[in-house]
């Protein structure tokens, strides 16, 4: 049914590479590393061994094959360059769905590079800094500079403590004009991208406006995003989800001011739409 449907909505000549994707979905060696993935969740480093701030998460080797394979097979961004009407979209949907169907909470950072994109594109200036590196099919892990990387992962902050689901309570602050930001997130799907998209910053009187924050700034600091504490979430245990705290965080921002929900709202879109392709059984 997966074969005919994938004909039908025209990506027929990604049908040869989907079923290798398959073989190697359905292999032992894939079942072990999903099952290693789960079996040790990531762990939380907000020091080093100097008492140094350095906000780092550790994963097992297992999650790091599963990344590479999604990443890989371009599950992520890389449908955004395809040609159009050859069925790009189709096809990475059909190989999300697979590798959904190994281990679901390495799809969370596949989805949000994959939804970031089209975000970006509302500001070319910044799709310009980002997007080669998140349509790439190099899994680069670790923090660095995004210019110096091969490949690149995106993350999504909404909501906060106080406001639960309803991203208009927000109340964090841009306190050194309108690129810098103070405030909590209480939920983030995943700390370790090198670069992540807010709804939740307020410019000025201007409202919820939107901003880009790279974890590791142009001249090679650290921003100030702080990981506080990860989150044991049903279904999502291999996968770093977690409180972020922005201490003076630098970022720019996308989209028009006081329209951060609205410009979120299509990478919101995407990932929802992953969640329905991923979740089947």
């Amino acid at each position: 049914m997966l074969a005919d449907a994938i004909g039908r909505e025209g990506a027929e000549a990604a049908l040869p590479a989907l079923r290798q994707l398959g073989t190697l979905v359905g292999s032992a060696e894939a079942r072990e590393h999903a099952r290693l993935a789960n079996e040790h969740s990531p762990v939380l480093r907000t020091h080093d061994r100097y008492g140094h701030r350095v906000d780092e998460v550790e994963f097992h080797p297992s999650w790091h094959w599963l990344m590479r394979t999604s990443v890989g097979w371009g599950l992520h961004g890389t449908p955004w360059v395809g040609e159009p009407g050859q069925g790009a979209h189709v096809a990475r949907a059909a190989g999300f769905y697979l590798m959904g169907q190994l281990e679901s909470g390495h799809c969370c950072p596949i989805s949000m590079t994959y939804a970031a994109v089209p975000a970006l594109r509302r500001d070319p200036g910044l799709a310009n800094v980002y997007e080669s590196g998140l349509v790439s099919t190099t899994y680069a892990f670790g923090l660095a500079e995004p210019a110096t990387k091969p490949g690149l992962l995106a993350g999504m902050s909404m909501t906060e403590k106080q406001g639960g689901s309803d991203v208009r309570a927000a109340r964090p602050r841009p306190p050194r004009g309108p690129t810098a930001r103070t405030g909590w997130s209480g939920t983030s799907g995943s700390p370790r991208p090198d670069e992540r998209s807010l709804p939740d910053a307020r410019a000025g009187a201007g409202g919820l406006t939107c901003f880009v924050l790279p974890r590791v700034l142009p001249d090679g600091t650290r921003n100030g995003i702080r990981l506080e504490r990860l989150k044991d979430k049903l279904g999502n245990r291999s996968n770093a989800s977690a409180e972020i705290e922005y201490t003076g965080a630098t970022g720019w921002r996308l989209g028009d001011e006081g329209r951060g929900v609205a410009t979120i709202i299509e990478m919101v879109s995407m990932t929802r739409l992953d969640c329905v392709i991923g979740s089947p059984r």
